[in-house]
């Protein structure tokens, strides 16, 4: 008994927490801006950039340290660093003039300014999955309200043509294709329940919503989404605003200002010291005639380097090859998303035109039935022949679905590339 309470308390709370969240496209867009692992991890690694950057500038930060401490001397008086044993000692210190770990600096800010353009980046790629998932879904959810009409039709025709079979009327054979058309649209209303099942999902993965919860999309009418007519001009967007450019150029920047680092090697290092140290007496009595409790120091240690090695050489022409390396990456990627963009226009141009052809198909079909309707009307048609056509109808309407999803998705891929689907879509 006990074990069942305890059962039962752990299975309330889980079906009690599991939610269904019906959202539009734009609630779907901003909680996935929001909450999509993707892009709370690209946001992490912003910060973690930033905290890097930090820890590059903190050379050039004061830093200060006291202390004291015993020991036992014998001879000159001195600690175990050099200096004379205190009873309180005091420093403050900083770079005043480092190059190369300036460039550093700069170098870890253009890394600040990288991580920001993945995170847009990775944003952008959000946007597209979960416009794409949603259309899927509408597209899915669109299809089963019309195949479950076409299914009834089918099943109304059934029942006619059994009837004529059994009057006579029409051969055996009839019936036989009534109950295929009927099992062909239950196949088709499991397979649409299945990719509607595996959108959602996909959906609700890419939404970072709880375990247990679900994301169901809301049809709505939208406003269609305008593409720029120039294709010429568009390719010039695309690559002028494209994310991965951007991030290859910002590489190339850091990898420009770690060979500058090298460079200035050879150069001299300036450091800020100040020191204050408390003396005791007695340390002292027995090697100088005058004693000083108090004792301060401030001023500049400047360090020349004369042999720098052969180490910076080599990591600087390392640095070199990776920069040529990103020329020849920067030249492939702008040349891929010239080719990304006017395929795109190209399978917009497909995708529109099979629309076009998907409703004239429908509005002939629809026409067709209007006349059917008539002549039954006037007793010189049958109702299975009526029936049969509202179901060729639904099979019209699935087609239309189809073009009109695959020139929705064409769209979103035109945008993804021009880098204005967010915008578009809000």
């Amino acid at each position: 008994m006990k074990f069942a309470l305890f059962t039962i308390c752990l299975f309330v709370p889980a079906v009690t927490w599991a939610e269904t969240k019906t959202l539009t496209l734009r609630q779907a867009l901003e909680l996935a801006l929001t909450q999509n692992p993707d892009i709370v991890l690209a946001r992490l690694d912003q910060q973690k950039s930033r905290a890097q950057m930090a820890l590059s500038q903190d050379p050039f930060r004061p830093k200060m340290s006291a202390g004291t401490g015993a020991a036992y001397t014998s001879g000159y008086p001195t600690s175990i660093d050099g200096n004379p044993p205190a009873i309180v000692q005091g420093r403050l210190g900083m770079a005043l003039f480092n190059r190369p770990q300036s460039y550093l600096v700069a170098q870890s800010r253009e890394g600040v300014r990288s991580a920001a353009i993945e995170t847009a980046r990775r944003q952008n790629e959000v946007v597209y999955q979960v416009a794409s998932f949603y259309y899927d879904a509408e597209r899915a959810a669109r299809g089963l309200e019309t195949v479950d009409r076409e299914s009834a039709n089918l099943a109304r025709v059934r029942e006619l043509i059994d009837q004529r079979v059994a009057e006579g009327r029409d051969l055996p054979i009839e019936s036989k294709k009534a109950v295929l058309a009927v099992l062909r649209a239950k196949q088709r209303v499991e397979a649409l329940s299945i990719d509607l099942a595996n959108a959602e999902n996909s959906l609700t993965l890419l939404l970072g919503l709880a375990p247990g919860d679900r994301a169901s999309v809301r049809t709505e009418q939208r406003e269609p989404l305008m593409i720029p007519e120039s294709e010429d001009t568009s390719v010039e967007t695309a690559i002028a605003g494209s994310q991965e450019v951007k991030l290859l150029e910002s590489s190339m920047q850091g990898k420009l200002l770690e060979i500058k680092s090298y460079q200035a090697a050879r150069l001299p290092k300036i450091n800020f010291l100040t020191q204050y140290a408390m003396l005791a007496k007695r340390n002292y009595a027995d090697y100088f005639t005058r004693f000083q409790r108090n004792n301060e120091e401030v001023g500049a240690s400047i360090e020349i380097p004369l042999i720098v090695g052969r180490g910076v050489s080599a990591q600087m022409e390392t640095a070199e090859i990776e920069v040529a390396k990103l020329k020849v990456e920067m030249a492939r990627t702008r040349s891929r998303i010239a080719g990304d963009v006017r395929r795109a226009y190209q399978d917009l141009k497909r995708a529109e035109s099979a629309r076009q052809l998907a409703r004239a198909d429908l509005d002939v079909a629809r026409e067709e039935l209007n006349v059917f309707l008539a002549q039954m009307d006037e007793g010189r048609l049958p109702v299975a022949r009526v029936e049969a056509a509202r179901a060729a109808e639904n099979e019209k309407w699935l087609a239309y679905y189809d073009s009109e999803h695959a020139a929705e998705i064409a769209k979103l891929s035109v945008l993804r590339q021009l880098g204005t689907l967010e915008a578009a879509l809000r």
